[in-house]
C-alpha cells in the first residue's frame, strides 16, 4: 500500500443482503436448465452466468506473474480485496475481465499492469478454457502466465487501480507461497481463493516430490 492510500484494507462490509430478480441484475443471470442424464430422464438444473461475456468468448483471466530479480528469490505477486459475497478479504492472483476486442492474453497484460503496475512483461503459457465452478455456473476463464524481470534497485511500480477498486499487493517467494496461503487462511478475516490455493498446493506437491 503506497503513502498516498486514503483508505485501509478490511474496512469494507456488507450492509445487507435481499433477493435479487435476475432481469435487474446487471453482471449476472440465473437460469433453470432442463437436461437428460445418462439414463434418459429429465432433470433440471439452477446455474448462473457472466451477462458481460464478450467475443472472445473468455469470461476473465486470471495471472501467474513470475517475478524474476537479481539476488532474490522466483516471486510472484497476490492481491487482496474485500468480497461482498463472502464478506471477507479475499487473497488472490491478479485477474480481471475479458474486454471486447481482447484476446485473453492481452486482458492478462492489461489487467496485471492495473492491479500491479508491472509493464513490459514477457506472455508465457495461456490454460485455454477452464472451470472454477462447473456445478454452479458456466462462467469461464484462462489461467496465463506471465514473466516479469526485474533490474537491480529498479522501484516498486504502482498500481494503476480503477475508481473503486481497493487492492493490496503482496510479493511472494513462490518457494513459499503455500505456507503463505496457509497463514492467511488460519486469519477469520482472510480467505483464500481455491485456485490459488490449488496452484500453492501443486506447487507444494512437486517440491516435496523432488
Amino acid at each position: 500500500m503506497t503513502s498516498t492510500t486514503k483508505w485501509e484494507l478490511g474496512t469494507a462490509k456488507v450492509l445487507s443482503r435481499e433477493p435479487l430478480e435476475t432481469s435487474k441484475a446487471k453482471w449476472i443471470g440465473l437460469e433453470s436448465l432442463k437436461w437428460q442424464d445418462e439414463e434418459g430422464k429429465e432433470r433440471i438444473w439452477e446455474s448462473a452466468s457472466r451477462k458481460t461475456r464478450k467475443g472472445s468468448g473468455i469470461d476473465a483471466v486470471a495471472i501467474f506473474a513470475m517475478i524474476s530479480a537479481p539476488k532474490k528469490p522466483l516471486s510472484t505477486v497476490l492481491v487482496m480485496q474485500y468480497r461482498p459475497p463472502i464478506g471477507k478479504v479475499c487473497v488472490e492472483l491478479p485477474a480481471g475481465l475479458v474486454d471486447e476486442g481482447e484476446s485473453p492474453e492481452q486482458a492478462a497484460v492489461r489487467e496485471l499492469k492495473e492491479e500491479v503496475g508491472y509493464e513490459n512483461v514477457e506472455v508465457g503459457e495461456s490454460s485455454g478454457e477452464i472451470f472454477s465452478d462447473p456445478g454452479l455456473a458456466s462462467t469461464n476463464m484462462c489461467l496465463v502466465t506471465i514473466k516479469v524481470n526485474v533490474k537491480e534497485d529498479e522501484p516498486e511500480p504502482e498500481q494503476q487501480l480503477d475508481n473503486g477498486e481497493h487492492i493490496v499487493k503482496r510479493l511472494v517467494p513462490v518457494k513459499d507461497l503455500y505456507k503463505v496461503l496457509q497463514e492467511y487462511s488460519e486469519k477469520n478475516e482472510y480467505a483464500v481463493d481455491a485456485r490459488l490455493f490449488h496452484l500453492a498446493q501443486g506447487l507444494n506437491i512437486a517440491q516435496s516430490l523432488q
